[in-house]
């Protein structure tokens, strides 16, 4: 493939010299051997307008966007044990009678099961962040699929509560490998204009779970026998074959096949992915930039275990991944998953709670939608601090109101609260949402992105065991009953978070990886990210 001319030497020419610089010591003019054609696959990735990379690059988003739809059956599965509880049939067949003669499954094994997809997705997304540096995203992803199968027979045919308990393990242990395989493999395989519209639907697609679940169970109400909750855990079999063989023939993440020496499959992979025309881009100086992030990263001796995410620069990169992803939790800590509980309180009747949750799902998909919109014009920093200051608010006018006189009682009241969590989940779904999927994948090193990702990832499930765990206590009518007031912690912790996002998160839109080890390793402070970046692209 012929090069592309330049218009712009002297830009090249500085992008050359600047990917050389180490933290301000002199170094070899060629430190890797990669710099000329490096220089200018940089060049190309930054200068390259959005159209034109989806119209170039539109088999490469078809995979990304096709591969991204594994992490749909996670939210679907997840959704549908925490609302099974609201079936009777569900509860005759695993609760306990009692005394008035109903069924319910008792609040151990709720918090039981809960914990058990938590629990298996944490030990799933630690697999996955070490096989998946192993044998590559896609292998990851097709065993799984694959094992899944056949777990799902476990929880469909499960005669008692203790054997739906380990096959919810087992499910999710699986779906921990999509966890942190998916937004990966989305960040690997698309140039840089896509990186963050890819990675942030697959906050979408985890979206699209929640919503199919909901549908799917109001959809089962009618039914009185046990099929009611059976048919929709045997859905979870549509998706297994048709990602198999779409994740079968998919193409390798090019950055792991070069991390894997396999040059020459990663230059067939790069010319698989592109649909450009003839010398409308060069796959060569990609690869070259390819190669050179890899040696740069090997020469600053960045590592690749988990270990080595939390030593030296790699400290920093993994805290901005944990905090900003597990960081969702905070800002709606306890309240966020109660909203339909204030619309209880507020005189709505149960029987609607599901058409709630799915309008509650619906505004969250809009917002993802709208983030794209956003993405272009505003940074990821700039995008999670106004999500923040937005949503802080809020949280605190649900926790003044309940000092309202009557609150206990004033149905308006119930209302109001409910309004303005509305406005806050919409908040949530165009910012804090989807933003730190990008985020978790552009701040990690190269050859510990994997691992960053999986490591963030499991900050929020870790944090929503605390969640989970906390949540009864504080909302429970028996227990401390706190209603509105519950929303202080969240308004709390939400100051917390921005403040650290104000002084720790930087900006990564519009960066090239190695562009970002530069960063790091001089230590740039997060304020000035967007300013310094413009010395080395």
């Amino acid at each position: 493939m012929s090069k592309p001319e330049c218009t712009n030497t002297n830009t090249v020419s500085d992008v050359k010299n600047n990917i050389t610089m180490i933290e301000g010591v002199e170094s070899p003019k060629e430190v890797t051997g990669f710099e000329n054609d490096a220089a200018l696959g940089t060049q190309q990735e930054k200068d390259m307008p959005l159209g034109t990379a989806f119209k170039h690059y539109r088999k490469a988003a078809i995979w990304s966007i096709t591969i991204s739809m594994a992490t749909i059956m996670e939210a679907y599965d997840m959704q549908l044990i925490s609302s099974f509880y609201a079936f009777p049939q569900f509860n005759r067949k695993y609760g306990t009678q009692l005394p008035n003669g109903t069924y319910q499954v008792d609040a151990n094994w709720q918090l039981g099961l809960s914990f058990a997809s938590l629990i298996g997705l944490i030990f799933g997304v630690f697999a996955s962040g070490y096989l998946g540096d192993k044998l590559g995203p896609r292998y990851v992803m097709i065993a799984a699929h694959c094992i899944l199968t056949a777990f799902i027979a476990i929880i469909f045919t499960a005669p008692n509560i203790e054997i739906l308990f380990a096959g919810e393990i087992l499910c999710a242990c699986m779906w921990g490998l999509f966890a942190a395989a998916t937004p990966t493999y989305a960040a690997e395989i698309v140039p840089m204009a896509l990186r963050g519209y890819l990675t942030t639907y697959v906050n979408l697609c985890w979206v699209i779970g929640r919503i199919l679940a909901t549908g799917v169970l109001r959809g089962m109400l009618p039914i009185q026998s046990e099929w009611s909750y059976r048919i929709p855990f045997a859905l979870q079999w549509m998706w297994p074959p048709f990602l198999i063989a779409a994740t079968w023939f998919a193409p390798e993440s090019p950055w792991w096949l070069i991390r894997k020496g396999r040059i020459e499959e990663a230059r067939k992979t790069l010319d698989r992915l592109d649909s450009a025309p003839v010398g409308a881009v060069n796959n060569d100086h990609r690869l070259a930039m390819m190669q050179h992030t890899i040696e740069i990263e090997r020469k600053l001796k960045v590592g690749g275990s988990f270990i080595d995410c939390f030593r030296g620069t790699n400290l920093r990169r993994t805290e901005i991944a944990m905090i900003s992803w597990g960081g969702q939790i905070l800002p709606g800590f306890v309240i966020q998953s109660y909203t339909t509980y204030f619309f209880t309180l507020a005189g709505l009747p149960s029987s609607d709670s599901f058409s709630l949750t799915l309008g509650t799902y619906g505004m969250a998909f809009v917002g993802t939608c709208l983030s794209w919109f956003l993405q272009p014009r505003m940074g990821r920093r700039t995008i999670y601090i106004a999500g923040l200051a937005i949503m802080l608010p809020i949280m605190w006018i649900v926790a003044f109101l309940e000092f309202a006189p009557n609150a206990a009682t004033n149905s308006g009241i119930k209302w109001v609260q409910s309004s303005i969590l509305m406005i806050w989940f919409f908040t949530y779904g165009i910012t804090i949402g989807p933003i730190p999927y990008a985020i978790a994948a552009e701040v990690g090193a190269v050859q510990l992105r994997y691992k960053t990702i999986a490591l963030g990832r499991n900050m929020y499930y870790f944090l929503s065991i605390v969640n989970v765990t906390i949540s009864p206590y504080m909302l429970n009518p028996s227990r401390w009953d706190l209603k509105g007031k519950a929303a202080f912690p969240a308004a709390i912790l939400n100051v917390c978070l921005l403040l650290w996002a104000f002084f720790r998160l930087p900006e990564t839109k519009g960066m090239t990886p190695e562009t970002l080890d530069k960063l790091f390793h001089e230590k740039v402070p997060a304020r000035k990210f967007k300013k310094e970046a413009a010395r080395f692209q």
